[in-house]
């Protein structure tokens, strides 16, 4: 996506004027506007976002030595003065305004670039939340006067309720979801619980351990003895020994990730696949049926929606439900909104107890790029 062309004059026109279009609907939804400062504290960024985010995140360090960065994001700092603010809830917010990202390799595209969208903090009914969410970003689409565009979805509560079933240790289960954004590595975590060497992990026997810390005798021992790291390392290896998984099972969920299609068919390949390997999340799969009627019923044809298991965007503090929307501008397929549930991001930022929170984004010069493509297609 090439810079957007600031030194238009009608181009800007036109987005300020989608940008009044956008925040007049969220107003008439009862989302009220709020401007974060563009300088927030660094680590609010580095230590919830992902490493998508954080390597491209302007940082600096002001007179005082404080670690501050240029948002990348405004998700996270709404959520932040929602809790300093002690907000009452539930919160709807809206914002429109400037994030800025490094573009590693890519020094055509813009460092800088609008984004609008919308904030729904603190509704029990995650249903409808889910529900307004989607009929909003979609009706955004819409107000700003593009019609054809495509939805991919994913669900990572899928993936936890998935492990959580799993006859493993919680630090082993952690570690699952934790990875889940890693391409491969969960994949790979899987074969070796149901396939692989679990003996061979680690060196198990005294005698091993003592010749591996002999070959490396000039490594620090980190303030620990020898003899502790010798009973620490034995243990790790008692526990690896003892992990199993079923075959059937890790080949059932590696092939569950691999899922990827219409969401229909998608949903349907997963049930197959999960009644064979016994595994029963239908409330899961039940809970993005309904996100498919609802989409339905917002007039989105079911072919433009694709389900992916393996999907958590690329923000590490989603939680559950997670989308894109996509169109073509005249660079080729462009992803133009995105959003979904990060229920544990308010506790994170410091709430005394948990808040539920879904949102979703708008990347409105993409947006117009794409309206202008298709009104010249």
């Amino acid at each position: 996506m090439a810079a957007f062309p600031y030194y238009d004059n009608p181009a800007i026109d036109a987005l300020n004027g989608q940008a009044v279009a956008l925040l007049n609907l969220f107003a008439q939804r009862g989302y009220v506007r709020e401007e974060p400062a563009v300088l927030q504290p660094a680590e609010i960024f580095l230590d919830r976002s992902g490493e998508e985010i954080r390597r491209r995140t302007f940082t600096l360090m002001d007179p005082s030595g404080r670690e501050l960065c240029l948002r990348p994001d405004l998700t996270i700092p709404i959520c932040r003065e929602a809790v300093q603010q002690g907000r009452s809830f539930p919160a709807r917010i809206a914002y429109n305004g400037l994030v800025f990202r490094h573009q590693p390799g890519e020094p055509h595209r813009a460092t800088q670039f609008f984004q609008a969208g919308v904030e729904l903090l603190g509704l029990d009914d995650r249903a409808a939340g889910e529900t307004e969410i989607l009929s909003l970003t979609i009706e955004a689409l819409r107000v700003a006067g593009l019609k054809d565009f495509s939805l991919r979805i994913g669900d990572l509560a899928l993936f936890g309720a998935l492990v959580d079933a799993l006859a493993l240790p919680v630090q082993w289960r952690a570690r699952l979801k934790r990875h889940f954004w890693r391409a491969g590595y969960v994949e790979s975590l899987l074969y070796w619980l149901g396939h692989g060497d679990r003996k061979a992990a680690l060196p198990g026997s005294r005698a091993e351990i003592e010749a591996l810390l002999d070959t490396h005798a000039d490594a620090p021992l980190a303030g620990r003895t020898r003899e502790e790291i010798i009973a620490r390392t034995m243990d790790r290896a008692a526990d690896a020994a003892a992990l199993k998984l079923d075959a059937k099972v890790a080949d059932a969920i590696a092939k569950l990730l691999d899922i990827s299609g219409p969401a229909e068919t998608a949903l349907a390949q997963a049930r197959a696949l999960l009644k064979t390997a016994g595994i029963n999340l239908d409330p899961q799969l039940a809970a993005m049926d309904a996100r498919l009627a609802a989409l339905k019923s917002l007039g989105v044809d079911p072919a433009q929606v694709q389900f992916t298991a393996h999907f958590g965007r690329n923000m590490e503090y989603y939680t559950g439900f997670v989308f894109e929307l996509w169109a073509r501008d005249k660079e080729g397929p462009v992803q133009i909104a995105g959003g979904g549930r990060y229920d544990s991001m308010m506790e994170m930022l410091g709430a005394k107890q948990p808040v539920s929170a879904i949102g979703c984004a708008l990347r409105t010069e993409r947006l117009l790029a794409v309206k202008n493509f298709a009104g010249g297609a």
